[in-house]
């Protein structure tokens, strides 16, 4: 009888904890803006950034140039770029107009090297 009363019990515990890792949280804010502008023989290269995490995004806005500029960037696909404090996985959407290039980069989701884990919710 002790043994059923303690495995029900054990059941129970794990029937009611919390499925969701305790580490990944979801956000609904971020910083929107234009972060870096570059000018090339080519032209003029705008990087935005949408829905930011604060301390990385001029690091991100950087590691999205360099990959723009090594041609490693896609329009409309999720690409992931590796920065000091964190991974960061979004969409880029490149728009060209005669000599203006604007490369706008979405955050979705937020991997810090601390194990941290943040996703973009919108409300």
């Amino acid at each position: 009888m002790k043994k059923l009363i303690l495995s029900l019990f054990a059941l129970s515990c794990f029937a009611f904890s919390s499925i969701e890792d305790p580490n990944i949280t979801t956000y609904n804010y971020g910083h929107n803006g234009m972060e870096l502008v570059a000018r090339s023989k080519k032209g003029t290269i705008i990087i935005s950034t949408f829905n930011s995490k604060m301390t990385i995004r001029q690091d991100i806005a950087n590691k999205v140039y360099a990959l723009y500029v090594a041609n490693k960037l896609e329009n409309n696909k999720k690409v992931t770029v590796n920065g000091n404090e964190a991974n960061v996985t979004g969409k880029c959407v490149i728009r060209k107009k005669k000599d203006l290039t604007a490369v706008d980069f979405y955050y979705e989701i937020v991997d810090w090297n601390n194990g941290h884990k943040e996703i973009y919710k919108r409300t």
